[in-house]
């Protein structure tokens, strides 16, 4: 019997989620949204990291929760990466706020941009240790983490919990199917390969994805969910519209039965294991089986020294950890390189025959983007490329 046997489905022969079923947070009748509307007592405006986060409780992308943390859940979910109730979660889900006036019991309209995301009906309110915070997430205090700058020099005060109920999604220059979407399109008892992606797809990511449906742990009735991140990521990333278009692009051109692809609203915090496990529950809300897991995922290195905040191996050792808690199935990725003899091969077979390896950096990528140099196709596809020189 496959390994991939193993995992749990539903009566659809789609993986089953997290916490047994999916949360819709999105209320339909429209008395009862005006009944909700008539009990705020403040808005709130969400930043864009906000808005991601609360379209992805709404659509049950954090299936089981049906709201942001509260306080017990956010403490549990830092010292020990799972909530009160012994769910696993890699990262607190919280709003914050510098209002001094908000209480328990108080019902707040988030809005964002003008529109009016959802009702919270506030049950904790608190005042974090960010410091804590970011040394169980992040493993450091250091500033130079993006995600550690992001919650001293960017979040309030205060971190509020509570209840969600929705009234609309955000609009975005680009589609993003729910998790209900998604699954509604994937075949029956197949396993689907996810893969996560913060930055244009070149052709070893493309190699990659594609030869992870002959792993050994990955049954012949299987696809790949090309499924990349579209919301704020580094300050020095490519923007999540211009991020789409190239996955936009590359989609249209690729014909492949075995490729699906879907977009997601979610804010990276390049949280390495932490983050990796994130990562793991939301996939399987999205009818995910399996999750490809490389070196360094979700890693980043230090603004001032240039170190790596994790090893290259720490988020797919805790991600295995995880797996079968998470009715999951890891696919490591290989270390592909592109050789003149044979193209894309792994490290180790063009060691083994002593083949000449072609590299290309990210910095000699992005000056020969700026200067209009060409740009080998065995790195990356040409209308990736157009499309990056044209924004």
């Amino acid at each position: 019997m496959n390994e991939s046997d193993s995992i749990e489905r539903d009566t659809n022969g789609l993986i089953t989620p997290y916490g047994g079923k999916l949360k819709d947070l999105i209320i339909y009748d429209q008395r009862k949204k005006d009944q909700l509307l008539a009990g705020i007592t403040y808005e709130h405006e969400c930043s864009e990291r906000n808005a991601c986060d609360v379209e992805l409780l709404m659509v049950g992308a954090f299936s089981p929760l049906e709201g942001f943390m509260n306080e017990e859940d956010y403490i549990s979910v830092l010292k020990e990466n799972r909530n009160k109730s012994g769910l696993l979660f890699g990262l607190p889900i919280v709003l914050d706020t510098n209002n001094t006036e908000i209480k328990n019991g108080d019902k707040i309209l988030l809005s964002f941009k003008g529109q009016k995301l959802a009702v919270l009906e506030i049950e904790s309110k608190w005042e974090p240790d960010k410091s804590s915070e970011a040394k169980f997430c992040y493993g450091t205090n250091s500033l130079d983490h993006p995600a550690v700058k992001m919650i001293f020099h960017e979040r309030g005060r205060f971190y509020l919990g509570g209840k969600i109920y929705g009234l609309q999604l955000p609009k975005r220059d680009f589609p993003c199917k729910t998790p209900k979407e998604v699954r509604s399109d994937l075949p029956p008892n197949y396993d689907v390969v996810a893969f996560q992606c913060r930055n244009p797809i070149h052709r070893a990511h493309y190699e990659l994805f594609t030869n992870s449906l002959s792993s050994e742990n990955v049954s012949k009735n299987s696809i790949v969910l090309v499924h990349p991140t579209c919301g704020p990521t580094q300050q020095d990333d490519i923007p999540g519209k211009v991020r789409y278009q190239t996955y936009k692009k590359l989609s249209e051109e690729i014909s492949n039965k075995k490729i699906y692809w879907a977009f997601l609203p979610y804010s990276m915090h390049m949280a390495g294991p932490r983050e990796a496990l994130q990562h793991m529950i939301i996939r399987r809300n999205y009818g995910c089986t399996h999750f490809i897991i490389g070196r360094d995922m979700a890693g980043c290195k230090s603004s001032s020294t240039g170190e790596d905040f994790y090893g290259a191996y720490d988020a797919q050792n805790f991600a295995k950890d995880c797996a079968k808690e998470l009715n999951m199935k890891i696919v490591p990725s290989k270390n592909l390189v592109y050789t003149k003899e044979k193209g894309y091969i792994t490290a180790e077979e063009a060691a083994e025959k002593n083949f000449q390896i072609m590299k290309l950096s990210g910095t000699e990528f992005r000056k020969k983007l700026r200067s209009g140099e060409p740009i080998p196709e065995w790195f990356a596809f040409k209308s990736v490329v157009d499309v990056l020189r044209k924004s």
